[in-house]
């Protein structure tokens, strides 16, 4: 087995003179789960949009189980094991369900529609939506639609999810509902990076934090450090070492 799941290196991304993403670069190990906060516009999005393939770096290198995807298309990067929830949650509202979850699974793992139908069953399961699975997408709830996101990236078999502020907007108790479902499914062995403004929820799973700000990484390492590190205390939370204690 490769010694990281995901290994970037140097990952540059400019629009014009904007450098939106400055020599990051991203070593995880398999089964860990890396937490990505940051002030709106620090690069996390487009992060995302680099290791799944919809944007191509200027510059870098990326590697997944070893082996090289730096110029790989989007689609065989989710055909390698990464798969993505959005920010926003995208399902097809005029699907069902079920067929939203069915249609990540063919894509996902390359499977017939009948071959399909037993791993999008099973991602509905794990994501208690199987009561829901003939209603359509666009009529269900704000925590539904989360669980919708994590089906169907559980349902193309990854070995790797970025998810990408999938908290945002819940209540407490749907939050704690939705810790639960990620934990689960690092558990079962997938790698998780996770990009999250809801602070509580992200650092209740990941093993290590990473900060960026104006695209560059700043700081990185164990939850409890860096959440007491002054930089990040400045950049992130907006607090001085004197404001904190005073």
């Amino acid at each position: 087995m490769a010694d990281f799941a995901l290994e970037a290196t140097g990952l540059c991304k400019a629009y014009g003179a904007l450098q939106v993403t400055r020599d990051v670069s991203i070593h995880l190990e398999p089964g860990k789960a890396l937490g990505i906060i940051g002030p709106n516009g620090a690069g996390k999005t487009t992060l995302f949009n680099l290791l799944t393939g919809t944007t191509r770096a200027d510059s870098g290198a990326i590697s997944l189980f070893g082996d090289d995807i730096t110029n790989a298309q989007a689609r065989k990067r989710c055909r390698m094991g990464i798969a993505r929830s959005f920010q926003v949650p995208q399902p097809f509202g005029g699907l069902s369900v079920f067929e939203n979850v069915l249609v990540a699974a063919a894509f996902g793992q390359g499977l017939s529609e009948t071959e399909a139908r037993a791993p999008a069953e099973e991602a509905l399961r794990r994501c208690r939506l199987w009561p829901k699975a003939l209603t359509k997408a666009g009529q269900i709830g704000l925590l539904d639609r989360k669980r919708l996101e994590l089906a169907r990236s559980i349902a193309t078999a990854p070995k790797l999810i970025l998810l990408d502020e999938i908290a945002g907007g819940l209540t407490d108790a749907e939050c704690v509902s939705l810790i639960d479902l990620i934990l689960s499914i690092k558990e079962s062995g997938v790698t998780i990076i996770w990009i999250e403004h809801v602070l509580h929820a992200l650092l209740k799973i990941v093993d290590r934090v990473m900060v960026l700000d104006f695209g560059e990484k700043i700081a990185e390492g164990a939850p409890e450090e860096i959440m007491q590190d002054p930089q990040v205390r400045a950049v992130y939370l907006g607090l001085s070492d004197e404001a904190a204690h005073g």
